[in-house]
């Protein structure tokens, strides 16, 4: 039975997986969905929990104070919507869930910052979802240009009615 779900979750795993731990600042980049529309939007933040590393199911929980109110999103990293999650600044933090963030403001926020190489840790490339990403923009593509031509055709059927009408006006006057 273990052996058949982790067949299964297998499928949507994520060949790599930035390394993010607890006090990290990042940027992560979210596929959002509106109506037929779609766009990446961009939410950055302090790591204040990380769970089940290495699962399918392993989560981040970012936390930003955005005009004054303290935001909290939790973000799926093998979801397939969490696009790229990029790593800004590390922290020296010393617990794995930083509750006591949120409790504070200006200069107490503040973690003191270690050295880390930035490209080494960023530096994840899934060739297999950047190809399925050309190829949902190529279908969307040919969507909307089908869509256009349709359009235009049906433009030019209009015109001919009416063009048919004003001819049928003409010879019965």
């Amino acid at each position: 039975m273990h052996a058949l779900i982790k067949q299964v979750e297998s499928k949507f795993h994520k060949k790599q997986v930035v390394d993010v731990r607890s006090g990290d600042t990042v940027k992560v980049h979210q596929r959002i969905k509106e109506g037929n529309k779609e766009r990446v939007q961009v939410f950055e933040g302090l790591v204040i929990r990380t769970d089940r590393k290495d699962s399918l199911t392993s989560t981040i929980t970012v936390r930003r104070v955005a005009s004054g109110v303290g935001v909290e999103k939790s973000f799926l990293l093998h979801s397939p919507l969490v696009e790229k999650v990029e790593v800004v600044k590390r922290s020296k933090v010393r617990r794995k869930y930083l509750t006591y963030m949120r409790d504070r403001s200006g200069k107490s926020a503040r973690l003191a910052a270690v050295d880390f190489d930035k490209d080494g840790v960023n530096d994840v490339t899934d060739p297999e979802a950047e190809a399925e990403l050309e190829r949902i923009k190529e279908e969307q593509k040919q969507e909307h240009e089908a869509e256009a031509a349709k359009k235009a055709e049906d433009e030019a059927e209009k015109e001919a009615k009416i063009a048919a009408e004003l001819g049928d006006r003409a010879k019965s006057d």
